[in-house]
Order: C-alpha cells, then sequence, then structure tokens
C-alpha cells in the first residue's frame, strides 16, 4: 500500500505568548565568588518570571491511499463482516440497525451455560419448556437432561425447547437468564442489543423488542468462538444422547450446510422468524485471517439458500481483498527544546511496535502526533509527553506514547545557589592547601 502525506484540516490552537529579554548565562565552571552568585541568583529569578508554557504542536498526518469501496449487491436487509481478531468491521450494509434475529440468539445462551462452568449439571424440564413450538427436542416435562448434552441440541438443531429449559436452570427463570443475556451483551460492548428470550423466538415486554444488530451479533460471535468447547460444539455433525433416566435417547444432526459450503468453516449458527426473516452468522479461518459475517433479513420463504449466497460473497470479499500488514511509521523526533532548563534540549522518541492488522485498498490509514512545543525543567526521562495516534477509516485504533529519553533539572535560583556554594567550597579548599 502507497503512502502519501495527508492535507488534513490544520487546527487552531490559542496562543499565549511571552517575550522575555534574557541575559547570557554565566558559564558554570567560572562562576566566582561574590559577583559571580548574584548574576548567577539575579539571571534565575529572571528565567523563573519569563518562563513560557509548553505549546501542542500540530498533529502530524500520514495517510495511506484510499480506494472506493464495492457494492456487494446483497440480498439480506442487514449484512456484516467482522474481523474476529480486533472487532473491526470490514464491510457493512446497514450493519447498525436494529433487527429481529431469530435462533442466532442461542449463540449467547450457549456461550453463557459453558462459561457457567456447570455442564455437568441434571436440568429438570418444566412446563413451560414442553410447551416451547417448533423446532423442538420435544422435551416432557418432569425428565431430566445433562445440561452439555442440551447444548448440542440447542446448536446442532436449534431446538427451542431446550433453550428454555437451559435458560430456566441456569437464571431460574426465563426472565433472569434474559438480564444474564443482557448483561453479557454489556460487557462485550454491544449497545445496541436486547434480549428477552433464550430461543429467538419473535418477543416484546415493556416497549422493546427482542433485537439486535449486525455488528452487535458478530461480536458476540466472535467473542463465542475463542472457546473452544464453544468450537466443539458447533463443529459436531452428529450427537447422541439420552434422557438421564434412560427411557428415551436423540440422535441430532448439525444442520448448518455452511460447513461444507468453504474451505475454513467453522459455523456458526442459523435462524428464522416470520419477523427476522432468515438469518445467518459464519466464521471462517484461513490463511492467518478470521472472519465473522452476519446477515440478518436474507429473505423470506421461499427463497432459503440467500443467506448462504451472501454469507460466501462476504466471505470471499474479506478472503480476497484484505491481508495483514504492519502501519507502524517510524518517525525521527528533533530534539526538544526545554525551557529553564540546566540543559537546554531533550531526546524524544516513541517505541518502535508492531502494529499488524487485516487492510485492504478500500481502508485510510492515518497516524497523528499530538505532543507539546517545548517543555518546562525539571523533566524526568520516561515521562510521556504525547502520542502517535493511529486511526483506520477515522476511527481510533492504538496509540503510542511519545517519551522523554534523557532528563534534566530545572535551572532555578537554588540550582545556581548550590552550583556557586560548590565552586566557592571547591577554591577555598585549593588555596588552604
Amino acid at each position: 500500500m502507497e503512502s502519501e502525506i495527508g492535507n488534513s484540516k490544520k487546527r487552531k490552537f490559542k496562543r499565549r505568548e511571552e517575550e522575555t529579554e534574557h541575559g547570557k548565562r554565566i558559564p558554570k565552571e567560572k562562576c566566582g565568588r561574590g559577583k559571580a552568585f548574584l548574576i548567577a541568583v539575579f539571571s534565575a529569578v529572571l528565567l523563573e518570571i519569563g518562563a513560557i508554557h509548553a505549546l501542542p504542536c500540530f498533529p502530524m498526518c500520514c495517510v495511506y491511499a484510499k480506494e472506493e469501496a464495492p457494492d456487494l449487491s446483497l440480498y439480506s436487509r442487514s449484512a456484516l463482516l467482522l474481523d474476529a481478531s480486533n472487532n473491526r468491521v470490514l464491510y457493512e450494509e446497514n450493519g447498525y440497525q436494529v433487527m429481529a434475529m431469530a435462533s442466532t440468539t442461542k449463540i449467547m445462551t450457549c456461550i453463557l451455560a459453558i462459561e457457567s462452568g456447570r455442564l455437568e449439571e441434571t436440568v429438570e424440564v418444566s412446563a413451560n419448556a414442553q410447551k416451547m413450538p417448533k423446532v423442538h427436542l420435544g422435551m416432557r416435562a418432569g425428565e431430566t437432561y445433562q445440561l452439555k448434552d442440551l447444548l448440542y441440541s440447542l446448536m446442532l438443531e436449534s431446538h427451542n425447547d431446550t433453550a428454555v429449559a437451559i435458560a430456566e436452570h441456569l437464571g431460574g427463570s426465563v426472565e433472569g437468564f434474559a438480564d444474564m443475556m443482557n448483561a453479557k451483551a454489556a460487557e462485550l460492548g454491544c449497545k445496541d442489543t436486547c434480549f428477552i428470550t433464550p430461543n429467538g423466538l419473535d418477543a416484546r415486554k415493556d416497549g422493546k423488542t427482542h433485537s439486535t444488530t449486525a455488528r452487535d451479533l458478530a461480536v458476540i460471535a466472535a467473542y463465542a468462538i475463542q472457546n473452544p468447547e464453544f468450537l466443539k460444539i458447533i463443529g459436531t455433525r452428529s450427537y447422541a444422547f439420552s434422557e438421564l433416566s434412560g427411557k428415551r435417547s436423540f440422535q441430532i444432526s448439525n444442520k448448518n450446510a455452511f460447513l461444507d459450503m468453504m474451505e475454513g468453516a467453522i459455523g456458526v449458527k442459523t435462524g428464522f422468524t416470520c419477523e427476522a426473516g432468515y438469518c445467518f452468522v459464519g466464521a471462517l479461518q484461513r490463511d492467518g485471517k478470521t472472519f465473522v459475517s452476519v446477515v440478518l433479513g436474507a429473505g423470506w420463504p421461499p427463497n432459503k439458500t440467500w443467506k448462504w449466497h451472501d454469507t460466501k460473497i462476504l466471505m470471499n470479499f474479506g478472503l480476497e481483498n484484505y491481508s495483514i500488514k504492519n502501519i507502524y511509521k517510524k518517525t525521527t523526533y528533533k530534539k526538544m527544546e526545554v525551557l529553564n532548563g540546566v540543559e537546554e534540549q531533550i531526546e524524544i522518541g516513541a517505541e518502535q511496535r508492531d502494529i499488524s492488522l487485516l487492510l485492504s485498498d478500500y481502508d485510510q490509514v492515518e497516524m497523528k502526533q499530538t505532543f507539546p512545543k517545548t517543555l518546562e525543567a525539571p523533566v524526568a526521562e520516561g515521562t510521556v509527553i504525547g502520542y502517535e495516534t493511529y486511526y483506520v477509516n477515522g476511527e481510533k485504533l492504538t496509540e503510542i506514547p511519545i517519551l522523554t529519553k534523557e532528563s534534566t533539572e530545572a535551572y532555578t535560583w537554588k540550582y545556581c545557589l548550590d552550583k556557586v556554594l560548590h565552586l566557592f567550597f571547591a577554591n577555598t579548599s585549593q588555596k588552604l592547601w
């Protein structure tokens, strides 16, 4: 990617300038006794009176070339592609629009169950769980199951009764579990998500709708696929288990066709309701890249395949256009002026870092340097005086501190007095000997 200096807008700073004429400093090694002492003290006082405060510099920018991102012409009402390594949005169409998400909800139900650490516990089925509509496992009130087994029922065949049984067991009630779901969403930075049900059935409560955005859902999925147990479940092709009394056994199979559509596919979850339409959250890992895609409202019957069409387009867009690049740009800084310092200038700089991420020719990268025009003594080595801030498409990615690499004392009357007294007693000692 070729880089060029961007024409950033100049920021206006209010400046307070004070000009004071100073006499030349008396060379420290030539300070005499009486007269030199007075001159040194007088000079130090003038320096303190005329000290100029540090002023911010104009930011310096480096901008990489940018091309216009294409329109992928997707069927979905909302679609998004996420870099799962850092939650950066790579492509989106209405990706921040609040929408129903159907059974993709079960991603959150599953990860909460795994993180509970209670997978070996026994779950008793309630009458409320039994009455859930299709798609369901067909559990009966009073039956008992191992929680771990129910997670395969939840994710492989998307059973609604299973989701409610899990929620009631872990949260005490569907409402209690929904509170846990919303708390986890908030923890992950999902500000436009509202969970009401653990299975994704369309629901409204207290003026709110069971809903999310493609962006929030992608972040939840990117978090979930970091968990080995979650990955194991969604990648399982078939699973057999029994009700704990042994009276009934079940054989379930994975209904996620995406697993066989692309090399490196790793799930995640399908969904459909009358309000949400066909939905799908997919994940793919290849060539050191991990993508999460989300499509919401990807058609209604009979257009069941549109979600696969859009998912493959999003994934191929990521694979073909994004590669890992290090955007760090080393900067050589001039020495910085120190006001009222024993040393008039000191070295400054920023530590070299690896800032590698997925980038395409459609991305704009900008680095801004913000630091003072001058420093005022005393200054300690390693003091943070500013930052190199990196932006991708206008969004802050990271920042690197700009540090002082040297230190200096303040050139004050006390410093001059100590210096003069040192020289005085040194000269006196020499005469005595």
